[in-house]
């Protein structure tokens, strides 16, 4: 992994569910204290879920970046004992249906309670969530079919970086589509998808694009780098764990495959912005690489999350968080958080919203944080 110049911490992040999707987690809590906690990642995305997580056999050592997050230069909230640093929301959550003064007001919502990182939804289910040219060369229109307005990530960047927090932008579903998507019947007639459907939720039927397809290929390069200059001042690229090819798939010894991808894009991504994190937040090594053909520990990335929902698994994997940059739980995991919280080895934590309601979930961090 590189290692930025950046400070983190600790950090604590809350993620929203899109729709009605408790399928995709099984496991899927709330209370916040904060020490020395610079940064936090409000993340306006859906984190997939996993329901299966595998016990732990040795624990890795993921190689851990330091100096992870810019300090904020805004004048500082009242110091708790630990401060909560991060929400994610889903990709719909942030603009649909609002207006500029929502975005700004939302923004400072959860600036107020102590978040000061965004992680904002731009892609999901093949298709851009901001106006892109690769898009509309691809569909005929700029962006998914939504009723978001075109300046959305614009205002809620200009008012984050007002509010001293920084802005993530969350590449939710990866490579997977379903039937709804956009693209879904391009990527068939030009013969885009790996065969077969990937079940890895139940209930939730998948397309995976094929990443050794050439136009595949551009398609995703292209969209990162159109990105990263696009929004210049953005702070990371996220990506999670539809970054992955089921292991039950025909033909499914994709690791290889997954890996040169994965570089590739990383490296697409650094020429065309050198100063962007590219973040993963993923499951553990062990078990992505087994099931997933997920070897993410040979990919390049600046920082790897790794997401522990499972509560019958949550101490036998905590392990491998504590050699990431951090843990992603769920706020039904929030009794949790005082042991991550003083737990010197955690150095962040993402929290995702499984009941639905971010704004909720943030007051709760917060009640819970003066505890």
């Amino acid at each position: 992994m590189t290692e930025l110049n950046l400070k983190l911490n600790k950090t604590v992040c809350v993620a929203s569910p899109l729709g009605n999707r408790p399928d995709r987690i099984a496991a899927k809590s709330k209370r916040c204290r904060s020490i020395g906690i610079t940064a936090t990642i409000l993340a306006l995305t859906a984190i997939t879920g996993c329901n299966k997580v595998n016990p732990i056999d040795d624990a890795p050592v993921i190689a851990t970046p330091t100096n992870l997050h810019h300090t904020s230069k805004t004048a500082k909230l009242p110091r708790l004992r630990k401060e909560i640093t991060a929400i994610y929301l889903g990709r719909y959550h942030t603009g649909a249906n609002t207006n500029e003064q929502h975005i700004r007001e939302q923004v400072r919502y959860y600036r107020t309670h102590r978040i000061n990182t965004l992680i904002v939804g731009v892609w999901g289910n093949g298709c851009s969530m901001y106006q892109s040219e690769v898009t509309k060369k691809l569909l005929g229109q700029s962006s998914c079919p939504n009723y978001i307005q075109a300046q959305w990530l614009d205002w809620t960047i200009d008012e984050a970086k007002k509010q001293g927090m920084q802005v993530h932008a969350y590449f939710e579903r990866g490579i997977k589509i379903d039937n709804s998507s956009p693209i879904y019947n391009l990527a068939v007639t030009r013969k885009w998808l790996v065969p077969g459907v990937d079940k890895t939720f139940p209930r939730m039927e998948q397309y995976v694009l094929d990443v050794e397809h050439p136009e595949v290929i551009a398609l995703f390069e292209g969209i990162m780098a159109e990105f990263v200059q696009r929004y210049p001042s953005i702070d990371a690229v996220q990506w999670d764990d539809f970054l992955a090819y089921s292991t039950k798939l025909p033909s499914a010894n994709r690791t290889a495959k997954l890996t040169k991808f994965s570089i590739d894009l990383y490296q697409t991504t650094k020429r065309a912005n050198p100063r962007v994190s590219f973040d993963l937040c993923h499951l553990n090594p062990d078990w992505s690489k087994r099931t997933l053909s997920a070897d993410w520990k040979r990919w390049k990335i600046d920082r790897a999350f790794v997401q522990l929902y499972s509560e019958p698994t949550f101490r036998q994997e905590l392990a491998y968080a504590e050699n990431s940059a951090g843990i992603a739980i769920t706020d039904k995991q929030l009794h949790r958080l005082p042991a991550l919280l003083k737990n010197p080895k955690i150095k962040g934590i993402f929290i995702f919203p499984l009941t639905g309601n971010p704004r909720t979930a943030a007051a709760n961090l917060q009640l819970a944080s003066v505890k």
